[in-house]
């Protein structure tokens, strides 16, 4: 059974990764009191990386789940809510103001929306994958490379990401192969030729990785040929996975336009193709994918939808205030 909450809300943010948060901060501060549903993972992918180096202001670092809970704290310092629920579904057909309906069965109507849902890594789905996530298995080399200094690494993938990362990965770990299903990579020309150039990198063809192992931590990988089917076991220290990613938009199919790949198309100001509806983070973003880029956008999200609330602030007045149920003229 549905449970229906009566009041409206200004702006409701669907995510609450580092987008999600920074969003709800500028919306806070603006005292528009966004509520923030935070999904299944607090914080997003951010919330289960070991350790971030490469945000400013945190000189010697600081693990993903506080930071986290810092950016929690600060929107919620302002007047942010957060609510620990997944939303299912979403009906921007007939608004502002929309619906939002979640996992727990509660509906809530909304003037605004900010999506920040992320986007996943595309795992490989064997076992030890999951078991070794932040123990020796990760998705994101500029996160996580430094960790790996001296330390001999694999890298999954054959793509632009996969290279561009193993080349990034080189800086630190003593050796990288790459460890590709095909006989050929897919990468850019001038990606391979720098990675075929690069001492520290080799590469193992026709392979899959069927097992991560370890004690702890990862010590090595069972390797199959796709050719022959023979089974090697690798002493590796780190497992980089990068075949790609899969942005959370589902339920946002056939109402926000999307790309070729899944990912909301945004304009400079993140707004989606419904007016009142924004955007931000890795949801959009299927280059940069790094917790201040992710800021960066959450920020200009939480001040867009700050400045429409502001512009229709009179009609949105006039229409609580009378009950109606006659959708608000949104503009452009």
């Amino acid at each position: 059974m549905t449970e229906t909450n009566n009041n409206i809300e200004k702006v409701i943010i669907i995510g609450s990764g580092p987008a999600g948060f920074t969003a709800a901060l500028y919306a806070a501060r603006a005292e528009l009191e966004p509520l923030v549903f935070t999904g299944d993972q607090l914080g997003g992918q951010v919330a289960i990386t070991h350790e971030v180096e490469n945000y400013p202001g945190f000189v010697d670092g600081i693990g993903g789940p506080e930071m986290v809970q810092i950016f929690q704290q600060q929107a919620e310092r302002f007047g942010a809510r957060t609510e620990f629920d997944f939303v299912s579904e979403v009906d921007f057909s007939d608004g502002p103001p929309f619906t939002v309906k979640t996992r727990s069965g509660k509906e809530y109507k909304a003037w605004s929306i900010i999506v920040s849902t992320g986007a996943s890594p595309r795992q490989l789905e064997i076992p030890g994958e999951n078991d070794f996530l932040g123990r020796g298995v990760s998705y994101c080399g500029t996160c996580d490379g430094a960790f790996f200094k001296g330390k001999d690494v694999i890298v999954v993938g054959g793509g632009d990401s996969a290279i561009e990362e193993g080349i990034f990965l080189t800086r630190y770990a003593s050796r990288v192969r790459v460890i590709h299903r095909r006989a050929e990579l897919r990468a850019k020309p001038i990606l391979q030729t720098r990675a075929f150039n690069n001492e520290k990198m080799s590469f193992i063809w026709n392979s899959v990785v069927e097992e991560i192992v370890g004690d702890g931590l990862v010590q090595n990988v069972k390797v199959r040929n796709v050719e022959t089917g023979e089974i090697d076991t690798l002493e590796t220290e780190g497992v980089f996975i990068f075949i790609g990613h899969i942005p959370n938009s589902w339920i946002f199919k056939g109402q926000l336009d999307l790309d070729d790949a899944g990912y909301l198309i945004t304009d400079d100001h993140m707004r989606t193709n419904i007016a009142a509806v924004f955007a931000a983070g890795e949801i959009q973003d299927p280059v940069w994918r790094q917790v201040a880029t992710c800021v960066g956008q959450g920020t200009m999200a939480g001040m867009a939808v700050t400045h429409w609330i502001e512009e229709l602030e009179d009609q949105i007045k006039a229409h609580s205030e009378a009950g109606s149920t006659t959708p608000v003229a949104a503009g452009d």
